[in-house]
């Protein structure tokens, strides 16, 4: 009796990006997403919206269908946006219950992705990135959601022009239009240190995707990793954040993803997030 007590009183906290349990949503997403309540998430950022529906549901849908496992929809990544199927999209996030629409790579063609050294980066200028980002910024007011982009590695180094992509899109959009979804591990990766970010720009990093690093430099749970969360969690407010996702976009030497979320949110409470 105690123990289900004791189980019944435990609060729920933080969040998932769907996109680390992405094979599992596919699989069976009802179960997936009880899963992911029962490890003890309560917000939700989703990865799988295609054809007007989010894992093969309707927006109200899926919608109800978190309601019912108490798990709140936050943010939806949508790689797939254009200034031509933006309005569309923005309302069926809208009618999902998001509250940010997130840009999750340089879209239109934009991105690319060499897959002899796993390395990221994109076609273009970061002007031409920074136009679109403001159309689309204006068009998630219009709906009623704030627009955030979200980075890899490589907006973090100096682009051809000698430009940093990150700095310039920071400087040159309004913070009405786009703030950011600043993913801890990329930044590490690149070198390039959150806090000093925060500092530079603050109030502009509303959303945190959290996980960690191995010391082969590969993903890894949160907590188990080298990369200093407590520092970057005690620069919170400075970073604007009012939200952060645990993701973790692979998992190595035969862990589950669905075991890895339960790793990372008993390291969570740990580190001090809530």
């Amino acid at each position: 009796m105690f123990g289900t007590l004791t189980t019944y009183a435990q609060k729920k906290f933080g969040g998932l990006a769907l996109y680390t349990v992405r094979d599992d949503m596919g699989t069976d997403a009802k179960a997936t997403l009880q899963a992911v309540s029962d490890a003890g998430y309560k917000n939700i950022e989703a990865a799988g919206y295609e054809d007007g529906k989010y894992y093969g549901m309707t927006p109200a849908d899926f919608k109800d269908l978190l309601k019912s496992l108490k798990l709140k929809p936050i943010s939806t990544h949508q790689s797939a946006v254009t200034l031509e199927n933006a309005d569309k999209m923005m309302a069926d996030a809208k009618s999902a219950g998001f509250k940010y629409f997130v840009v999750p790579i340089p879209p239109m063609g934009m991105f690319t992705f060499n897959e002899e050294d796993r390395t990221m980066g994109m076609t273009g200028t970061v002007e031409e990135l920074a136009k679109i980002l403001t159309t689309l910024g204006e068009k998630a007011n219009k709906a009623g959601l704030k627009l955030l982009y979200h980075n890899h590695d490589f907006e973090f180094k100096k682009n051809a022009d000698g430009i940093v992509p990150i700095d310039y899109l920071l400087e040159n959009i309004d913070p009405k239009l786009l703030n950011f979804q600043m993913d801890l591990y990329w930044v590490t990766k690149a070198g390039a240190n959150p806090i000093a970010y925060f500092n530079k720009y603050p109030g502009r990093f509303k959303i945190w995707h959290v996980k960690d690093m191995d010391e082969q430099g590969r993903f890894a749970p949160v907590g188990t990793g080298s990369i200093g969360f407590q520092n970057i969690l005690d620069n919170k407010e400075l970073s604007g954040m009012k939200y952060y996702m645990v993701e973790q976009d692979m998992t190595f030497d035969g862990l589950k993803p669905l075991e890895a979320i339960k790793i990372s949110h008993d390291a969570l409470k740990k580190i001090g997030f809530k």
